[in-house]
């Protein structure tokens, strides 16, 4: 594989929490064939960001786009996220990485809300 994706979330002490990020990644899997997807989290659980993009490369990866699974911008996405990425790109130099936004005010973003608080009535 030569493209990867890395799916960041902040890292939970709920093991409930990291599980549904493995659960978006597999839905994300079969929504792109043929392209890896690995998780990681910001804080608190392994895998770290480190982790993840040493992983994405040791399968074969030339190129990643990390997104960072969080609803705005803000501290981890504007200078944690791109610090960490920098220091794992430092490993591995013939990789191309890039980050993509946080999910953010995106209009399929507010139809979730919406349904969200339709059905809380």
């Amino acid at each position: 594989m030569t493209r990867a994706v890395l799916l960041v979330d902040h890292g939970s002490r709920r093991p409930q929490a990291n599980e549904q990020l493995e659960a978006l990644a597999e839905r994300l899997r079969a929504r792109l064939p043929g392209r890896l997807v690995v998780t990681a989290h910001l804080e608190i659980e392994p895998p770290d960001i480190g982790a993840g993009i040493d992983a994405c490369a040791e399968a074969g990866a030339s190129e990643i786009v990390v997104h960072p699974y969080f609803l705005g911008p803000g501290r981890h996405t504007a200078e944690d996220i791109p610090r960490q990425v920098a220091e794992a790109a430092a490993r591995h130099p013939k990789l191309t990485i890039r980050i993509s936004e946080p999910l953010g005010l995106h209009e399929s973003v507010l139809d979730v809300v919406v349904e969200r608080i339709e059905k809380a009535g």
